[in-house]
């Protein structure tokens, strides 16, 4: 069995450090979308349809069965496989279907990057912070020390213009467009987890409608990502094992089981947290139940 970790933005594969040591004894892959950690190849535009395909290339090129995880980015292209591209894969995670609900909205800073001249002064900016900078802030956002400095020394040139490409083709309706094929995810496992800290992705209400949709299992992590390091710290990194199941009738939660102590950390870039911690609507609170 192959477990394969895919990033999101402004990530580098550092993010999996924690993880990785207390996954099964399976092979694992770690896959740097281009221009998040890794070179952007000559050709490669960087659109969301791109990204799916070069995902659908690299797990043509591991071994079987695989079970497919992603986190902020790189758990929408995951949705785009396990939709478009199901017999590439046993299983699937993502920590962002609520983005595919027909009553997604953008964040503030992607639609910042979403729109011209504005989205090339926010990554200048970002450019132009140094590394140490970079590596308090996702530190502060819930990153371990190591991975903060890692995922903060990774970023290259390409990380810029694969922010604005990524985000440009995916403004709405491109995303409830894409949504409108999450019962086609359906046909393999999959796993929807739910931070109820993370308002980027639109929201426990949004996530599990999409996760109903895609007759996905559901783990919701209540915890803020700061709570959970420390705790996942101070009660024994064992104590926060993911475990990826090894069987080959494979279900979701299986495939992918999260302890409390267990954060996929959402480090969007710093000014999206100052732009969006207050933005979730009062009407997400107290949202429990499968809409």
């Amino acid at each position: 069995m192959t477990i394969v970790l895919v990033h999101g933005n402004p990530e580098t594969e550092a993010i999996w450090d924690d993880l990785v040591p207390h996954l099964r004894d399976d092979e694992v892959v770690r896959l740097s979308p281009p221009g998040f950690g890794s070179a952007i190849p000559p050709g490669f535009d960087c659109s969301t349809d791109a990204y799916c395909e070069w995902l659908a290339s690299e797990l043509g090129k591991l071994k079987q069965p695989i079970d497919l995880v992603g986190h902020d980015w790189g758990g929408g292209h995951v949705i785009r496989i396990a939709m478009e591209r199901p017999g590439l894969i046993r299983s699937w995670t993502s920590d962002i279907l609520g983005c595919f609900d027909a009553d997604y909205v953008w964040h503030d800073m992607a639609q910042a990057w979403q729109t011209s001249n504005v989205g090339e002064q926010a990554v200048a900016q970002m450019a132009r912070m140094p590394a140490e900078a970079r590596a308090q802030r996702f530190e502060s956002l819930g990153m371990t020390t190591g991975i903060a400095q890692k995922v903060a020394a990774g970023a290259n040139k390409d990380l810029g213009r694969a922010v604005l490409a990524v985000y440009r083709s995916a403004v709405q309706p491109v995303m409830r467009d894409l949504g409108a094929g999450l019962p086609r995810a359906a046909t393999k496992p999959g796993l929807a987890l739910i931070a109820t800290e993370d308002h980027y992705g639109g929201g426990e209400t949004l996530a599990r409608r999409s996760a109903q949709r895609a007759k996905a299992e559901v783990a919701v992590l209540k915890e803020s990502v700061e709570a959970a390091e420390a705790e996942a710290e101070e009660d024994a990194r064992g104590e926060a094992a993911a475990a990826l199941a090894g069987d080959e009738d494979v279900g979701a939660g299986g495939a992918f089981g999260v302890d409390e102590g267990v954060v996929l950390v959402d480090d969007e870039l710093a000014a999206e947290r100052d732009h969006e911690e207050d933005a979730e609507p009062a009407a997400e609170e107290g949202e429990g139940e499968d809409s």
